[in-house]
Parts: C-alpha cells; structure tokens; sequence
C-alpha cells in the first residue's frame, strides 16, 4: 500500500539523526508572559473570530488565557497550573465541545513552551536541532537553530508527518511579538501580535 503511494508513507522525520546535547535549553524560548495582550485572528473552517487574547500571570502562578472581542464579549477563559494542569473556564456554548477543547488546550500548551523533558533527546539534521518530546500519538518537536539560540518552530506531529505548527517570533524580555499556530490537516488557524501599552 505505501509503495502505491509512492512514498506517501514515508516520515518527514527519518532524517533525523539522534545526537547528544541539553534537551533543557529549549526552556529559554518559554515566553515570560506576565500581563500580555495580542490582537488576534483566529480561522477555524468557515469562522473567523477577532479580538484581543490576554496572558495574565495569577499570584498562584497560574496563567489565564482570556480571548475577548473588543467589546469585552468573551470567547473563552482558560487556566494552566503550574504543573501543567488545564482547567476550562469559560468557552462560548457553540463552540463548547470535547474536541475544540482539547485542540485549543493543546495548541497554548506549545505556545506556553513549558513540556515535560524527562523522555525527550536531541537529533540533528544538516541545519536543526531538534528537542524531541515523545507523546502518546508521535512527537512534539522543538526546532531550532544548530546551536539552539534561536526558536525556528514547534510541531505537534503524528508518527510520520507534522499536525500542528507553532512559531514564536522576534522575542523582547522573554516574550514574543508574533505567535502563529496553523493546523496542517485542516482549517484552524490562530495569528497573534503583541499590543503595545
């Protein structure tokens, strides 16, 4: 079956080459969001949503992430422990199902860059270094330069090919000025630049 379809079976990833190196230097790229709020585009099928999406860090060190329409109306309120934990606040009743809660949960887990790196190593290919992070349905990658100095992307990726892609850009403090993340197998994209005060 896979030689029929020539090659479509192959991984994006078999390239890769295991090398040694600091799965913890990935942690540098966690964005150090205090009281951060991006004007944001999201595009899930035929919707579009706009508004301002706002990383506040709570005194329990919890983060909420808040996405409002500039008229205070709220789409959903979600909270990171600082154990990883998701606790759903508030999401809009129509968009309230199982499934758009776990792909958003996941999608502000990459962004938040805060994985458990136990059973992670490093590989290399010509130009990348990759953290990879194994999980229960593939891998999360965590791409950057050779030397990881620079963030170039993350991917949620199944066994043999990418499903979700992050990118974390032009980082001042500690934060990002530009966060997208676009899913590969469907229409779900989520674009975000920083509001200055």
């Amino acid at each position: 079956m896979c030689i029929a379809l020539l090659g479509g079976c192959t991984s994006t990833y078999k390239g890769l080459q295991r090398s040694s190196g600091d799965v913890n230097c990935i942690r540098r790229f966690s964005p150090q969001f205090n009281a951060t709020l991006y004007s944001t585009q999201v595009n899930i099928l035929k919707h579009h949503l706009s508004g301002l999406l706002f990383f506040k860090q709570m005194p329990d060190s919890s983060l909420r992430v808040v996405f409002a329409n500039e008229m205070g109306f709220k789409f959903f309120d979600f909270e990171f422990d600082r154990q990883g934990n998701f606790t759903k606040h508030y999401l809009l009743p129509k968009m309230d199902k199982k499934a758009v809660v776990k792909t958003l949960r996941q999608d502000f887990a990459l962004v938040l860059l805060r994985p458990d790196l136990q059973q992670a190593y490093t590989a290399t290919d010509s130009h990348h270094r990759y953290v990879v992070v194994p999980t229960e349905k593939g891998n999360n990658y965590y791409i950057t330069d050779s030397a990881c100095t620079k963030l170039e992307r993350i991917e949620q990726s199944s066994r043999r090919k990418p499903a979700v892609k992050v990118w974390m850009e032009h980082y001042t403090n500690g934060v990002p000025d530009t966060i997208r993340i676009e899913h590969q197998h469907f229409k779900f994209n989520i674009s975000l630049q920083k509001v200055e005060k």
